[in-house]
């Protein structure tokens, strides 16, 4: 008979479900993903797949069986069937699947690494660490992925090369140690979520081979070869090389070009990589428009959370729908959520008008140039019809483009997109102006003819003069690559903001990486824009994202994990966040590119990634499952509710509800109701300097409007005593602090020893009570 507390969850699961609007027609199957107690197969099913086929549907509709990171599986069922199922007492939930987006040389260097020296020295440069890279796959002809004089694959390696379309096992080697592809959702999904069922062998290979460019991008990003004389056409001329040179490559390509990424696949191949053995998971995918779904509910949250309780560091990206608030995803507090900086690089242009102003901006287009000569700007704009403004398909006539440089807004259809547009009709050049949503954000594109992407203030002032003087010319001037550019890190405009819009006493994004105009390996499957008529074909590529900025945390943690092979993933993060940079190479604060305004906390979490201060953090914070779990109670989950991402049983405290500020974050938000004054929470850190003997003190950075008082203030390790717990009490002047725009007051606590400086940022908000 089946558990109330069961039933009425699924119940709960499901209604929840069809009022968001994810529900299909009742009649018309889609993929559902079931959650089911393992516990609960009845011994006389010799396996979980037996039992799901004799009681839930017929072996021809399930796709994935999950027995790793997630007991259950997903299969095709109608509305009707998925409820029916939810009655069943062993179903603790179900959940439609769900499509994801990607989020998309001298790095390295810009993170602090070095050569031979620091953490490259120490990890052999993450030599033997196993990074499993959930992407599009891999172009594994590239220099960036041989395995020349790398040592034998790593023993505990029980992953497979999965061999299919222009893919067999000589494609795998001693860098590339295992390879699979996950389609069953796709080719399940006919008509779902705008996916067409299958896979179009057209565009795609079935197989581990990359269609799209975006999985070599990011698996050289984080573990490529050096690779000598690396441009793209030109640009960001060097040695390319990956973060963790020597680390192994295991590749699960999730993502088809132009279908985007499903959970269901998504889930099945955090099920093998676990079981196959990898260390580190780097995922760039996520949710769109900052949406994330409740983390019992987030397949790639409750992978993720089954990979970590197992010692495998997971790292995502945050998103690209910054600089908007509340926009980044990927929140589960057990994933390192990495947001993107830009890097002492840039690829300048210029706009030059008739008047003799000159306006920079950046591009990466390496065709004929003008060569100064001037021609008449055009804005389509100027007809009202908001498709020319953005050159969308068919939206310009050639009779008013052919021969001009073209403004074009940027927003709806990608930049390249524009630039073709434009060609199609005839024009020379374009000129791609941000709107207020990007502000003076630019990232540079590999564009098919002479373009210049330039701030949302300098469009504005292009635009007005062609408007005061409509015979205006112009011409671009192309500046090739430049390096030393000051100031870097800024936050990128595009990088997803805070606050956490499932968990706000959670800070996320946890951090900020290189992720704008990073030059890593490429497909040869498509040109460097990725659009169908791009003959081109380069080695390398150079792209911007929080998906580049993403596979940098992931090298690092190979680094950090070759170096300290007892460090969990909570410890790695920890090392990362507690010695994150907070200023740029002019030593300024950092600021906002959206803006150009100082950046704060829900910009850049704890600050920018710096690996010469990461391997020798002096002290971690550190999580283990029942921290996670007691987490989830306080912010008010069920214990079968958590059950579902923890898959064993929990206990939440009947009594007392745990205090989310107690979790043990290296970051921290503490959120005070209006009608208080006052909150005492506490941490406990963990010495793991090479001084065992070590002594801090505490150095508080008050936020305005709020004492903060930490007890002890010293702190004294020994070789006995490695772990010490201190308290923090917040006293708020008033009941009803100035908090500005940003909604929170800012300050750090700090402990010092003389060597290291082990920060957590600190957040203070306001809540109206229940």
């Amino acid at each position: 008979m089946a558990s109330s507390s069961v039933v009425c969850l699924g119940y709960l699961v499901f209604v929840l479900l069809q009022i968001v609007g994810i529900g299909s027609s009742s009649q018309t199957p889609t993929v559902y993903i079931l959650r089911v107690d393992s516990t609960s197969k009845p011994s006389v099913f010799p396996t979980h797949y037996h039992w799901y086929t004799a009681e839930f549907t017929e072996p021809t509709k399930i796709l994935h069986v999950y027995d790793t990171v997630f007991h259950g599986f997903s299969a095709l069922l109608t509305e009707a069937q998925a409820a029916s199922a939810l009655e069943h007492p062993a179903v603790l939930a179900a959940f439609p699947d769900r499509r994801r987006e990607l989020h998309t040389t001298r790095s390295p260097q810009f993170i602090g690494l070095r050569n031979k020296e620091g953490l490259w020295s120490e990890s052999d440069y993450g030599s033997d660490v196993i990074i499993g890279i959930f992407d599009t796959g891999i172009w594994p002809e590239r220099r960036s992925f041989s395995d020349l004089n790398l040592g034998p694959v790593p023993e505990r390696w029980r992953g497979i090369c999965q061999t299919g379309a222009q893919f067999t096992r000589e494609n795998c080697n001693r860098k590339i140690i295992g390879a699979r592809f996950f389609s069953k959702g796709h080719e399940a999904g006919d008509g779902f979520a705008g996916v067409i069922g299958g896979i179009n062998d057209t565009l795609e290979f079935k197989s581990p081979r990359d269609a799209d460019g975006h999985g070599t991008h990011t698996a050289s990003t984080a573990a490529g070869r050096y690779s000598f004389n690396a441009s793209m056409e030109g640009f960001a001329s060097g040695i390319a090389k990956g973060v963790a040179p020597k680390a192994r490559l295991a590749v699960y390509k999730v993502c088809w070009r132009g279908a985007g990424c499903l959970d269901s696949d998504i889930l099945a191949a955090f099920d093998a990589a676990v079981k196959d053995g990898v260390d580190v998971i780097s995922i760039s995918v996520g949710g769109g428009e900052g949406i994330s779904s409740p983390y019992y509910l987030d397949p790639i949250a409750i992978g993720a959370y089954a990979a970590i309780s197992r010692g495998i560091f997971v790292s995502s990206s945050a998103g690209n729908d910054g600089p908007n608030g509340m926009s980044v995803t990927n929140l589960a507090p057990w994933l390192t959520t990495v947001g993107a900086g830009t890097i002492d690089r840039n690829f300048p242009a210029d706009v030059v008008l008739s008047d003799g102003r000159k306006f920079s901006g950046v591009s990466l287009y390496a065709g004929e140039p003008l060569n100064g000569k001037m021609y008449p700007l055009v804005y389509p704009g100027t007809s009202g019809m908001l498709s020319a403004s953005l050159c969308m398909e068919n939206s310009l006539d050639p009779n008013t483009i052919k021969g001009k440089i073209v403004i074009c807004d940027r927003g709806s259809n990608p930049r390249v997109a524009k630039g073709l547009v434009v060609k199609k009709a005839g024009g020379v050049g374009m000129i791609l102006a941000n709107g207020i949503s990007n502000g003076e954000g630019l990232v540079g594109d590999a564009q098919m003819i002479p373009s210049c992407s330039v701030g949302y203030h300098v469009g504005d002032e292009i635009k007005s003069y062609l408007a005061s003087n409509p015979s205006a010319t112009a011409t671009i001037n192309f500046g090739g690559t430049v390096i030393g550019i000051k100031p870097a890190p800024v936050v990128a405009s595009f990088s997803a903001r805070g606050p956490n819009g499932l968990n706000p006493q959670i800070l996320k994004p946890d951090l900020i990486a290189p992720g704008v105009n990073i030059l890593a390996a490429w497909t040869d499957a498509v040109g460097p824009t990725g659009l169908d008529s791009d003959t081109r074909r380069v080695e390398f590529n150079i792209l911007s994202g929080t998906s580049m900025a993403c596979p940098h945390v992931s090298g690092a943690a190979a680094l950090l994990k070759s170096a300290h092979p007892d460090w969990g993933p909570a410890a790695i993060r920890s090392a990362m966040m507690t010695t994150a940079s907070l200023v740029d190479n002019s030593l300024s604060p950092m600021w906002d590119e959206a803006n150009q305004k100082p950046a704060s906390p829900y910009d850049f979490g704890a600050g920018n990634l710096n690996l010469d201060l990461a391997m020798d953090p002096g002290l971690v914070y550190d999580l283990s499952e029942d921290d996670y779990a007691n987490l989830l109670c306080s912010i008010g989950y069920s214990p079968k509710t958590i059950e579902v991402i923890t898959h064993s049983p929990v206990r939440c405290p009947v009594k007392r509800k745990p205090l989310s500020e107690n979790f043990n974050y290296p970051s921290i938000t503490v959120s005070l109701p209006h009608n208080a004054t006052k909150k005492t929470f506490f941490r406990t850190v963990t010495n793991v300097g090479a001084e065992v003997n070590a002594v801090y003190q505490v150095r508080i950075e008050q936020p305005r409007g709020v004492n903060v008082n930490v007890n002890p203030r010293k702190l004294v390790f020994s070789e006995k005593v490695m772990k010490r717990r201190y308290t923090v009490s917040i006293y708020s002047e008033s009941d009803n602090l100035s908090l500005g725009d940003s909604g929170a007051v800012f300050g750090s606590i700090s402990w010092v020893d003389g060597k290291h400086v082990v920060r957590s940022p600190l957040l203070i908000t306001q809540t109206d009570p229940l």
